[in-house]
């Protein structure tokens, strides 16, 4: 009897081809699933410009509460002075707006016992918080002088830097003379005038008191002017 030849199965039929298969699949699956998460993270990651907006909005916070921290402080600051140190200080401001004082004689005007009479503490406290503009207040008294009292150039300068007159700097002295329109022939002119009329100086008299260094100040040729044009 012949023998048949084996039939050979068919090759899906065989287990070593579904293993594949299955492992084929799972691998297919796992990488599916990698792809979607790679995608649900990069779509959960916040873009440089919001990181950026969510910085800036926290730094705007935090400036903000240092904002108000800084002025709780300084109402704080503010609170604990004393009084007399708040009425020193206004005290100061009106010497310096209205009467165009200076520093040095405000102060000694706020401690002196004929004067304010403020302690030296309140009074220096007054001075480091008083921000005024001292050289124009030297200015205004320096167009004092030349416009009501007819004084010389020297004479203001000596006045304002005096201390028995106004106690400003040299400099604060020295920027309101060279800033100061002041006609000093007219000055010496209605000084001469003013000798005249109330001691009734003779020309020569008077021009020695104009020029003198106890006296008025004036140049040479600004007393020579007035007594040019005193009968004028």
């Amino acid at each position: 009897m012949e023998q048949q030849p084996k039939q050979r199965k068919r090759f899906y039929k065989k287990w070593w081809v579904w293993i594949i298969a299955i492992a084929i699949i799972a691998l297919a699956v796992n990488g599916m699933g990698d792809e979607k998460a790679d995608t649900g993270e990069q779509e959960a990651s916040p873009s440089v410009a919001e990181v950026a907006n969510e910085e800036s909005k926290v730094e705007e916070t935090e400036k903000e509460e240092e904002t108000v921290e800084d002025d709780v402080e300084e109402e704080t600051v503010e609170d604990d002075v004393p009084v007399e140190y708040k009425s020193a200080l206004k005290k100061a401001e009106s010497y310096a707006k209205t009467m165009n004082m200076s520093k040095i004689a405000i102060f000694d005007q706020l401690t002196s016992e004929f004067g304010e009479q403020f302690s030296e503490e309140a009074a220096t406290y007054a001075m480091d918080n008083l921000e005024y503009e001292w050289k124009e207040n030297a200015l205004k008294k320096a167009e004092s002088y030349s416009e009501t009292m007819y004084m010389s150039k020297q004479g203001i300068y000596e006045q304002l830097t005096s201390e028995h007159g106004e106690k400003f700097t040299e400099d604060e002295a020295q920027y309101a003379i060279d800033n100061l329109m002041a006609d000093y022939n007219k000055n010496a002119l209605e000084k001469a005038k003013s000798y005249q009329e109330t001691m009734s100086m003779s020309p020569e008299a008077i021009r020695d008191q104009l020029v003198s260094e106890y006296g008025e100040k004036f140049t040479q040729e600004e007393a020579d002017y007035a007594i040019e044009n005193l009968g004028n």
